[in-house]
């Protein structure tokens, strides 16, 4: 049996597969987001070793049987960790965006794109730990270790201060192409190599489940842990996403646009991510909005109904109404790299009913990843085939909206999780067992999400639209 362990913003979820991939038990554990100023959003690590413990606890079967461990968490986030081990301030998360200008200021300095081949935004690791150095420089020197959320749940379960090639390459200090750490940039930081995590690849072992919290947890000591995935590389993994031409589009908390790459492919200016895939020898480039399904989490908490039933009844998808929502609720990322800006609605009118706002909320955030899906073509990236994940997805309409505006076929995987974790538990079988690439299989696929051909120009139309008010708002700043 394997473990996969997926740390996600709003809870951490454990899969356990046999050898053959079956389903045995999964579970879950939520978490809890602290949102002390705008702009800013944080855990505490200690939550994660909690919600850990629970979700295993909640597989509700005898664990004896484990012979490896894959992780697979939100990156970006800065678990800053002191000589003893413990975490000497909340992590600063990914959707964290108070280091605008510490953020701004590194990437002026070209070395940091020409290194990392990408944007320096601030939500990445590197501006967060500089506005600590700036504003609470009593932590900032005590410092031991700089840590992503996974990696500090490694700590935990290993002793191992270690990290892998697709979560590193969301900090701003690596030498993506070449995959290891920067001395130049880390420099630039105060830092040195020192106070990062050894690196490993995804799919090697990073370090081995420690006598003690084996014992918590009912697991065996000694297993091997893998060094596992940022969250969208190792969904990547579950979806197999791997060769080039496949990607698959995921409706999380953010919104992703992920495609495998046979080389590392920077392009920087789009503002896409160009990063390591979790497998050796592999990159790829993603296209990333900041709120998803946290925007139509946040209307329907404002109209205090659940997301779901929202959803449930739009009916056949339409063309784009002439409200428009723009879904930037914490700055946007690709392909503004904008951390000021913020949602709103336009041409709201008396006859702006309920559906007509849910429509323009799952609009919005389709026109969004249509701009992700635009710089990934323009810059030269296939993409042949797509495949969605992620809660969201789970709406037919959204996914039709998606596949119209692409003008691509969607397609839907079969009932089951075929996601972070279950790339996280892949990762932790190949450590375990040496197997490779060729077991990061695409799963079986239930339906295909067809584009309504009489509705492209609508959507196209919309899209024009939507990237218009966004100039339109920018240069009123």
């Amino acid at each position: 049996m394997f473990l996969g362990l997926d740390l996600g913003t709003s809870g951490l979820k454990a899969l356990l597969v046999d050898a053959d991939e079956n389903i045995i038990a999964e579970a879950s554990a939520p978490l809890q987001v602290s949102r002390a100023h705008d702009g800013w959003s944080e855990q505490n690590p200690d939550d994660w070793f909690t919600a850990c413990a629970t979700a295993i606890a909640g597989l509700g079967v005898d664990l004896s049987g484990v012979q490896g461990i894959g992780l697979s968490g939100h990156m970006h986030g800065a678990t800053l960790i002191d000589a003893n081990g413990a975490a000497l301030r909340p992590c600063m998360l990914w959707n964290d965006t108070r280091a605008a200008v510490e953020a701004a200021e590194f990437d002026a300095d070209p070395i940091w794109r020409q290194v990392t081949g990408n944007i320096v935004f601030p939500g990445f690791t590197a501006p967060k730990v500089e506005w600590v150095r700036r504003h609470e420089p009593d932590v900032f020197a005590k410092i031991d270790k700089v840590l992503l959320p996974k990696d500090a749940l490694r700590l935990w379960l290993t002793g191992e201060a270690v990290s892998e090639m697709s979560d590193a390459a969301g900090t701003s200090w690596l030498d993506t192409g070449a995959r290891d750490w920067s001395d130049e940039l880390l420099a630039l930081s105060g830092l040195s190599r020192a106070q990062m995590p050894r690196l490993v690849e995804g799919s090697e072992v990073s370090g081995a489940l420690s006598g003690s919290i084996a014992a918590k947890l009912g697991l065996p000591a000694g297993i091997p842990v893998a060094g596992g995935g940022g969250d969208n590389a190792a969904s990547a993994i579950g979806m197999g996403v791997v060769k080039p031409g496949q990607a698959f589009v995921s409706l999380g908390t953010s919104g992703v646009l992920f495609a495998a790459t046979p080389s590392y492919a920077a392009a920087p200016e789009s503002a896409l991510h160009s990063f390591c895939h979790a497998l050796p020898g592999l990159w790829h480039q993603m296209g990333v909005i900041l709120s998803a399904t946290d925007a139509l989490n946040w209307l329907a908490g404002v109209l205090q109904e659940d997301a779901q039933s929202l959803t449930g009844d739009l009916g056949p998808l339409q063309a784009p109404g002439r409200t428009i929502f723009m879904p930037y609720l914490g700055g946007e990322r690709t392909p503004h790299n904008d951390a000021q800006i913020r949602a709103g609605f336009l041409h709201l009118g008396h006859a702006t009913d309920r559906n007509a706002m849910v429509r323009a909320v799952l609009e919005g955030v389709t026109h969004a990843l249509r701009d992700s899906f635009d710089a990934m073509t323009t810059t030269g990236t296939k993409i042949d085939s797509l495949i969605a994940v992620g809660g969201g997805s789970k709406s037919g309409y959204w996914l039709q909206a998606i596949a119209t505006s692409l003008n691509m076929p969607i397609q839907l995987p079969a009932a089951g999780d075929f996601g972070a974790a279950l790339g996280a538990a892949r990762l932790g079988r190949m450590a375990a067992t040496g197997a490779g690439a060729e077991t990061a299989v695409a799963p079986p696929i239930s339906g295909v999400i067809e584009p309504d051909s009489k509705l492209v120009p609508a959507f196209a139309e919309a899209h024009a639209r939507y990237s218009e008010t966004y100039r339109a708002i920018k240069s009123l700043r």
